[in-house]
């Protein structure tokens, strides 16, 4: 059975939905980050980088979440764009758009307002107007087409999905007002029944909830 090595945070929570999605058995395993698990001999022998999301099928093991999503689609002919050389090349665009920049520029948003132990204005006006800029340009891609690639719903949905639906914490609830056409695609998204059981996967388990030294520690090895 495939292994699933996952925490709650957007980038695991894209893997958990097209796991979900396309109905494949698999083991979940928790990495609880806060605790430092993603340290353990155990697991930098799946991931060097110490980073979830991983899946583990046989022989076979893939991390970071757009290499996993691309892998499963591939694997599975699943949620995957109808063959073209145009769908090919927009649905590798906009998976390296959101690998190199939403998720990025996201994470680094988050970092800085919320768990920096300084407060630097100048990296917060920083990646905030960055991620910004990058739902922005989502936003407009969705203005006229109902989904990121082609017509139909696929992992690069999903690839955005996982970041997006974060945007009231990244960047504030109100920045939904600028960003309608995104704001439909992860409702539509977030309605779906795998979407509910990715989202719920981590409250089968039992998580270090304290964002204390330890954590931060953890987290931020150069604190």
């Amino acid at each position: 059975m495939m292994k699933f090595y996952f925490s709650g945070a957007p980038n695991p929570m894209k893997v958990a939905l097209f796991l979900e999605e396309a109905g494949i058995e698999y083991e979940p395993i928790p990495v609880d980050t806060r605790a430092g698990d993603q340290h353990k001999a155990d697991f930098v022998s799946v991931n060097p980088n110490a980073k979830v999301p991983v899946i583990v099928d046989g022989d076979v093991t893939v991390f970071d979440s757009n290499g996993i999503l691309l892998h499963l689609g591939e694997m599975t002919g699943k949620f995957m764009p109808s063959d073209s050389a145009k769908n090919r090349a927009e649905l590798l665009s906009w998976m390296m758009f959101v690998g190199t920049g939403v998720g990025p520029y996201s994470g680094q948003a988050v970092h800085f307002q919320h768990m920096a132990p300084e407060d630097l204005a100048y990296a917060k006006k920083r990646y905030v107007f960055e991620a910004k800029r990058h739902y922005g340009i989502l936003n407009d891609r969705l203005a006229n087409q109902n989904y990121m690639v082609g017509d139909s719903y696929t992992i690069v949905d999903m690839n955005v999905w996982g970041w997006a639906r974060m945007i009231p914490f990244v960047l504030g609830a109100e920045t939904w007002a600028d960003l309608p056409n995104l704001k439909r695609l992860v409702d539509e998204i977030e309605a779906r029944p795998a979407a509910q059981a990715a989202i719920g996967l981590k409250d089968k388990f039992t998580w270090k909830t304290e964002m204390d030294e330890e954590a931060l520690k953890n987290m931020f090895r150069h604190l």
